[in-house]
């Protein structure tokens, strides 16, 4: 039979857990754009709850752009986030985030994060959030899901980072699920999935793993040819990060990792130039 003292500790692990779980941040984000007869991309619909905001500057020319603010300050194990993103024919749009996006220790359950991108016939949207930052003993789930079609245009872009090297931090545990899907006319085009999980930093030094890099971005563009990967090849020949190139199925694909956050934004700005089109305000603040 269990002890009194045994009891106890599990009664009032229950109870820290059930508390928790009450003050779990949950956000959604729910965002449609279209074009004006003047060829201006306007909002459609602008839909939020819970911690998630976003906010549209006006533009000073025919491009839209969106600022994902997080509220609650940053992600926890438990916490719930939905955003989805919806661009009408011939509507022209940048998503970016205010920040780069913290997620912080869990204490059981991960934290969730799901993404939808819409691109109609005409449209195009450009995905470029700021970096993801796990410290040690975070659980992230995320998942990106985009729709396309044969006349639509997608940027889409993520960066993780493992711990802040510059602060001496090192990620010993957690977890990492990162699932992308991209559907173009409603057939599975690219899939993509990324599992961490345990002491996140010796997975990463391992040689066929990370060698020892601890920032990594993923860039995807559709449509794209295999000309797009050559010129892009000669871009990344003068990049100081590990990356390569891929095109295939009408889609490019191009990684980055490297040792030093700091690092691999730089690279990672000078990839986003060369494929075009202005980079985010507040990537450059």
């Amino acid at each position: 039979m269990a002890s009194v003292a045994a009891v106890f500790r599990r009664n009032s692990l229950a109870d820290a857990s059930s508390i928790f779980a009450r003050n779990r941040a949950h956000g959604l984000i729910d965002l449609s754009v279209g074009a004006d007869p003047s060829g201006r991309t306007r909002r459609d619909k602008v839909a939020e709850a819970g911690s998630l905001r976003v906010r549209l500057p006006d533009p000073s020319g025919l491009d839209c752009e969106a600022v994902i603010l997080n509220t609650a300050g940053g992600i926890a194990g438990g916490d719930d986030f939905t955003i989805s993103v919806a661009a009408a024919a011939q509507s022209r749009l940048t998503v970016t985030t205010a920040a780069a996006e913290k997620v912080y220790r869990a204490m059981d359950t991960a934290s969730r994060v799901a993404v939808r991108l819409s691109i109609a016939a005409g449209a195009s949207l450009r995905w470029l959030p700021q970096e993801t930052i796990l410290f040690d003993g975070a659980k992230l789930n995320r998942s990106i899901e985009v729709d396309v079609v044969d006349e639509s245009a997608l940027l889409l872009v993520e960066s993780t980072i493992f711990g802040r090297s510059a602060m001496g931090e090192t990620v010993r545990g957690g977890e990492l699920a990162d699932r992308w899907r991209i559907r173009r006319n409603g057939t599975l085009v690219f899939a993509d999935t990324l599992r961490l999980s345990g002491d996140i930093s010796a997975l990463l030094a391992r040689p066929a793993a990370g060698a020892g890099a601890t920032a990594f971005a993923t860039v995807v563009v559709a449509p794209a040819e295999e000309s797009l990967a050559a010129t892009m090849r000669e871009c990344l020949d003068r990049c100081s990060c590990e990356c390569g190139v891929s095109a295939w199925n009408g889609i490019a694909v191009v990684r980055l990792c490297a040792g030093d956050a700091a690092l691999l934004r730089r690279d990672l700005i000078s990839v986003l130039r060369q494929l075009g089109g202005p980079l985010p305000r507040l990537w450059m603040s």
